[in-house]
Formats: structure tokens, sequence, C-alpha cells
């Protein structure tokens, strides 16, 4: 088949295959495997706009190429084994041949669309590959300006992105780190908190304990002075008072009234009462000496030593006697 009908037979389906390669494109795009941004990695040096294999190609075998990459749809990729290569290799070596010229014109709107895709997916290689060839095919082409242009343009986008997203991740690494921090401190402060309340909560225990002890010390103290009274007591009590001149002799000796309160809490004791007894046996004066314990049982006391009656006396005498007030008795 002459390259001149294969270029005739071009020009018919030219509208078809431009719907058929947006189509293929489409879906290669959606096939293919994601790529990292240009400006993610660094950036490789650009390929040829043909490939050295290809230039090595004779003209024969690049018409063969040629038209096989049209019959299966390879009109720009892959690099290295597309029509587009083709076709501008056999211009290099036949560069006054029509129909290559024609063929290059009627592909070039397909490469086009091929590299402006490949920018919106941000394959900046692969658009700067197809931007070669554009330029080969025809250095004045209208769209080349505007094509090298938006990949410039995205690939700025692309890196100046990438300083955004470096500087909002390292803005939220430091927050991260400040939020770290302050649950650090925060973690830290509840500790200092619950050991400043168990010390405070030890020393509160500290100072019950001790005043604990304190009062039964002073309780203790206490017992035991009250013990050291009545054997003083007891032992004044067994000491044999000094013969009066005269015997006292009772005549009526009445018991006191137990007071209601200590007889109702128990209490017991003992009151040590001075009397005087005038010469008809009535007792004259009476006072507390001592009374154990203190003001319960002194009133009741002193109103029965009053009542008492001895047998007439020549002079009054003055004796001191213990009552004593046990509930059970």
């Amino acid at each position: 088949m002459s390259l001149t009908n294969t270029t005739g037979r071009l020009r018919y389906v030219a509208p078809l295959l431009l719907i058929v390669a947006v189509a293929a494109c489409s879906k290669q795009d959606e096939a293919a495997p994601a790529t990292t941004p240009a400006a993610a990695t660094p950036a490789a040096p650009p390929r040829p706009a043909v490939s050295a294999e290809v230039q090595a190609m004779d003209a024969d075998a690049l018409r063969e190429a040629a038209t096989k990459a049209l019959r299966e749809n390879r009109i720009y990729a892959p690099g290295g084994d597309n029509a587009m290569e083709y076709y501008l290799a056999l211009r290099d070596k036949l560069p006054n041949d029509p129909g290559v010229t024609s063929a290059l014109t009627d592909l070039m709107p397909y490469t086009l669309i091929a590299a402006e895709q490949s920018i919106a997916r941000e394959e900046f290689t692969e658009a700067q590959r197809l931007s070669a060839i554009i330029e080969k095919a025809d250095p004045k082409a209208p769209a080349l300006p505007r094509l090298q242009q938006s990949i410039a343009a995205a690939q700025q986008a692309v890196a100046q992105r990438a300083v955004t997203d470096d500087a909002k991740s390292k803005a939220d690494e430091e927050a991260r780190l400040k939020e770290q921090q302050r649950l650090a401190q925060q973690a830290e402060q509840q500790r200092a908190a619950e050991a400043a309340a168990a010390q405070q909560l030890a020393q509160q225990q500290e100072a019950a304990r001790q005043e604990a002890a304190r009062q039964e010390a002073e309780r203790q103290a206490a017992a035991q002075r009250e013990a050291a009274e009545r054997q003083a007591a007891a032992a004044r009590a067994a000491v044999p008072a000094a013969a009066p001149a005269q015997t006292l002799r009772a005549v009526s000796t009445p018991a006191p009234r137990y007071p209601p309160e200590a007889l109702r809490s128990g209490t017991q004791g003992e009151v040590l009462v001075e009397i005087t007894v005038g010469t008809d046996g009535s007792v004259t004066n009476a006072r507390v000496v001592r009374a154990t314990p203190a003001r319960v049982f002194d009133r009741e006391a002193l109103n029965a030593v009053r009542r008492w009656r001895f047998e007439p006396l020549d002079a009054p005498v003055t004796t001191r006697r213990t009552i004593g007030f046990n509930p059970g008795s």
C-alpha cells in the first residue's frame, strides 16, 4: 500500500479517528496507574521527540510501522512505537513527501488532546514528550505556545501545592507536638495535684493521730491524778483522828439523797465534810473539805449532815466525816 493511498484514506476517517482516539485516551487514562506529580519527584530529562531507534529505521520500515500503528490506534503512544514518531522520522528522510506532511497534520489534534490530558493528570514528562512531538511536527503550531504555557503553569501550581502541603504538614506536626506537650504538661500537673492531695491527707491523718495520742495521754494523766487523790483520801481517812474531848454519839444520821443525774449516769463518789455539833446535839455548821468528783454530791452531802442529831454535849465539837455515794448500795 502506498503512502499516498494511506494518507488519502486517513483524510476520510480523520473525524472518526478523532472520536475514537479521544475515547481511547479516556479509557487509557482510567486504566493507567496513578503516577506521582512531577513536582514530587526529581524531574527526568525530557525524551527526544523521536527516539533514536525510530530514527535508525529506513523509510520502508518506517512506512510499514506507521501503517500498523495507525491500524492499532497507536497514534502518539507508547513512546518509541507510535504513528507520530514514525511519520516524523519518515519526514526527516523524505522531507518533500506531501503524504507524510498531510498525515502529521491530520494526527496533530490527537496528540494535542493527549498532551492536554497528560497535563490534567499532572504527568508532565509525558506532556513534555507530546509537546516535543507537536513542536517537531510544526514549530509554528498555534496551540504550541498555549500548551507549553499550560505545562509550565501546571508544574508551577504543583510545585506551589507541594510547598503549601509541606508547610501544612509542618504546621500539623508542630500542632501535634504542641498538643502532646500540652497533654504531657496536663498529666504532670495532675500527678503533682494528686501527690499534693496525698501529702495533705497524710498530714491530716498524722495530725489526727497526734491529737488522739494527746487526748489519750491527758485521759491517762487525769485517771492517774484521780487515783492518786483517792489513795490520798483513803490514807487520810485511815489516820485516826485525835480523840475529842467528848465522844459524839449519833442519835439520827439520815442518808443523803442521790442526785438524779448522777444516778442515771451511774456516777459514784464521796464527799469529806467538816461539821460542828452544838451542845444540844444539832449540827450548827457544815462545809465540804473535798469532793470526788467535784460539785456533784456536795449539796446533797451538806443537806444530809445538817439533819444529823447527836446526844447533848458539854461543849461544841468539830469533826470530819466521809459520806460515800454508790448507786448500787
